[in-house]
């Protein structure tokens, strides 16, 4: 068997070209996921035997069997409970499945260690696709949701890790664990009827003329999902956004939020727009096809400022305005704001997905309507 660490260095000489038809021929791939970025010290227990190996001269430091710790950083090195380690990077290497358990969660996989420039650690799970797929689904979207709608969230959070894996495959880590990247909580995360889903479209992606593409989703698009090429430096045909007339019974097609300007102003500030002072009213300056927003325009007592509504809403958090489908007024000093949807837009909508496979679409139909011009593909490995 192949360990994971020769597995990855192979999956990064593949992964230099991302043609469906060659990429990952030879080995199934390891995905490196940063489980804690900036910890000063973290619990580790591990159940069975296991090793510590030095990430560069790949020398066995330690090892044993079972083992309950704390793990930190000291001046030369990392500290694993009585172990001084004279490295800034080490692997945990485990022969039994499901042993390692990192702050109370249960990891599939090998895990590295990073001793940061701030002598904070950075924590890297070493794991399986497949088994990164099953860490993840449970978390963005309901295992109880009908199993085509299950397949198609599976194969597109596949072949969005695997994008993601060609373009960070020179960073110490392809993805991280939150909103940011894909939810992930490892074997903890695991549920009977998403690991159906995972086990049923395994090795499945989607691809664009033969090439695998950054498969963007969200909670609901309430009504049209967006164009790719307006948020980011993507602009394909399956990105371009579809009108979607099945997520209207979502439970987030609408939302209603209430805002202080003095909250507005703090955050904005906050978050680098040091002229945002003082705000007198909120002005939309323009949509795009979809309905969504495309600039704001931030009335002062000294001067208007133009923002892009995606960094307004990205400063004020996603999760407060939910997406930039809204209108918004102002009533004494609260800004009340009327929207529609949740997320950026793009991609699948996955409330219109679960409907769509309620009606009884399949995974690969769901899949074809939101990303048109798209092909599923199995990828040999």
């Amino acid at each position: 068997m192949v360990s994971p660490i020769k597995r990855i260095l192979i999956t990064f000489q593949a992964l230099t070209v991302i043609s469906v038809v060659s990429c990952f021929a030879q080995s199934s791939p390891y995905i490196r996921v940063a489980i804690i970025q900036d910890a000063v010290s973290l619990s580790l227990k591990i159940n069975g035997s296991y090793e510590i190996v030095d990430s560069l001269s790949q020398k066995v430091l330690s090892g044993g069997r079972n083992l309950k710790t704390t793990v930190t950083s000291y001046k030369y090195g990392i500290l694993i409970g009585g172990m001084n380690l004279s490295c800034d990077k080490v692997f945990i290497k485990t022969k039994d499945v499901e042993s390692l358990i990192i702050d109370g969660r249960r990891f599939n996989g090998d895990i590295q260690f990073v001793k940061k420039d701030n002598s904070h650690l950075l924590v890297i799970n070493y794991v399986d696709l497949e088994d990164y797929i099953k860490g993840i689904l449970y978390h963005e979207v309901s295992h109880y949701w009908p199993s085509e709608a299950l397949k198609a969230q599976a194969i597109v959070c596949r072949t969005y890790a695997l994008y993601q894996m060609q373009e960070n495959r020179l960073k110490d880590f392809d993805v991280t664990c939150d909103i940011y990247s894909q939810v992930y909580g490892g074997k903890t995360s695991e549920r009977y009827r998403t690991n159906k889903a995972v086990d049923a479209t395994k090795n499945e992606v989607l691809n664009y003329q033969g090439k695998i593409f950054p498969a963007y989703y969200h909670a609901t698009c309430a009504g049209h999902t967006e164009d790719a090429s307006l948020l980011w430096n993507i602009d394909i045909a399956p990105l371009k956004g579809v009108t979607c007339g099945f997520c209207q019974d979502s439970p987030h097609f609408r939302w209603h939020k209430v805002l202080s300007l003095d909250e507005i102003e703090d955050t904005l500030i906050k978050s680098g727009c040091a002229e945002c002072k003082n705000i007198k009213n909120i002005l939309i300056l323009d949509k795009d096809k979809s309905g969504r927003i495309s600039n704001l325009n931030i009335l002062t007592d000294k001067k208007d400022i133009k923002i892009a509504a995606k960094d307004f809403r990205n400063m004020l958090g996603p999760n407060v305005i939910r997406s930039t489908n809204f209108n918004v007024k102002i009533i004494n000093r609260d800004a009340v704001f009327e929207g529609f949807g949740w997320g950026h837009g793009v991609g699948l909508c996955q409330w219109g997905s679960y409907f769509m496979a309620k009606k009884g679409y399949t995974y690969k139909q769901i899949l074809q309507y939101y990303y048109p011009q798209s092909n599923v593909k199995t990828l040999g490995f």
